[in-house]
């Protein structure tokens, strides 16, 4: 014979102080946990969703990044004539030869300097990134010295914003539009010239070379025809592998710190409801001896308690995800430690971090409900009536 819901029910709302207590530590721990995984796929999502499987980045061999990367004009001019390259509607190859230089600007809310990234085109490379639209201005004039920036750039950095002019290499370059990337990686630099970049800030060589694959099967071979090629030493990756690689590093280090901090303050919470579950047993005695009596067996009285213990933690989580949602209309931004650029991303919450924060904390409210719930099971029947 088991005991009915409600019983667990009733007791809670018996006590509902000690339980709001206990359910608002063990929130606290799912707000941090979810934030974590929050924060860690918003930064996923911001890199990966930079990229697409259509396109390929081709860089130096050896090179993590288009940063440390140069590739000589005769190399992009190989990897442009590659039979995998698709053709334009204007009968062009899409192919985009980049430069990336950082330059350094001061914050708008704090006049900090912060990297930011300089990013040369040619004019296939809009046509390589059809989530960027223009939101403010217009696209920039080929050939001259203006530029378009990122939405997180406009917003957050002095000279980003459309009209303002931005000096370094020697010129200045004025912002003439604004694009939204979608809250992707491209939303944190600006765009202009390659050949106009090129010779402002030395540079001989190109970045990368980004080129639209006629059909995403043919990646393979375009890979194996550029790096057997004996006259370059170049790596092919897709667009999304290479912007997901981008994101290991600082990914690997939020996770580990944030789950670190999440299970010291989870021992916390498991302790307190554990505390609280073990008074509850101690001020039941009479209770739990009265229903041995009437026959409900150990097993009746252990899983009574380990639903009190549950609910609470059940209903713990669901606040800890409540707040947590709130983060998602705040943008934070922090270095890229492979670019070393300034990012900005949003916190993203989705079904399976939900999922993750509820399963966390019915775990906390497990492990802290089991003593008190088996101390609770293990009473002699007699033992329990008389302290009573």
């Amino acid at each position: 014979m088991s005991l009915p819901l409600s019983y667990s029910f009733r007791n809670l709302w018996t006590r509902r102080l000690t339980t709001a207590l206990t359910a608002g530590g063990m929130a606290l721990v799912a707000f941090v946990f979810a934030a974590v995984l929050m924060l860690d796929e918003g930064l996923k999502k911001a890199l990966v969703d930079t990229g697409s499987r259509d396109n390929a980045v081709v860089i130096r061999k050896g090179s993590g990044t288009e940063m440390q990367s140069g590739v000589e004009r005769l190399q992009a001019a190989i990897v442009e004539s590659q039979p995998q390259v698709a053709f334009g509607g204007d009968g062009e190859r899409l192919v985009s030869k980049e430069t990336v230089v950082l330059i350094t600007l001061k914050k708008r809310d704090n006049g900090k300097p912060a990297n930011v990234t300089l990013r040369g085109i040619a004019p296939a490379g809009l046509k390589l990134r059809l989530q960027v639209r223009l939101v403010q201005g217009r696209l920039f004039r080929f050939g001259s010295d203006e530029v378009i920036a990122g939405r997180s750039v406009a917003q957050r950095f002095v000279g980003g914003g459309l009209g303002e002019t931005v000096r370094v290499g020697g010129r200045d370059w004025r912002i003439v539009g604004v694009f939204d990337a979608g809250g992707s990686g491209f939303d944190s630099e600006i765009w202009g010239d390659v050949d106009q970049f090129m010779p402002a800030f030395r540079r001989p060589v190109y970045s990368s070379v980004l080129v639209r694959l006629s059909a995403p099967d043919r990646f393979q071979a375009f890979r194996q025809a550029v790096e057997d090629d004996p006259r370059v030493k170049l790596d092919v990756r897709t667009e999304s592998q290479y912007y997901s690689d981008q994101s290991e590093a600082l990914s690997k280090f939020i996770r580990i710190l944030g789950l670190t901090l999440s299970v010291i303050f989870s021992i916390g919470a498991v302790i307190g409801a554990m505390i609280t579950l073990y008074a509850a047993v101690a001020n039941r005695v009479g209770e739990i001896g009265t229903l041995r009596a009437l026959g409900f067996r150990r097993r009746a009285i252990l899983t009574a308690f380990l639903l009190e213990s549950l609910m609470v933690a059940f209903l713990s989580g669901l606040i800890g995800l409540a707040l947590a949602s709130f983060l998602q209309l705040y943008t934070v931004s922090t270095m890229n430690w492979q670019s070393f650029a300034e990012l900005a991303f949003s916190f993203s919450l989705t079904l399976a971090i939900i999922a993750k924060t509820l399963a966390f904390s019915l775990l906390m409210g497990l492990i802290g409900g089991f003593l008190p719930a088996v101390r609770a099971a293990r009473m002699n029947i007699v033992d329990a009536l008389r302290a009573a």
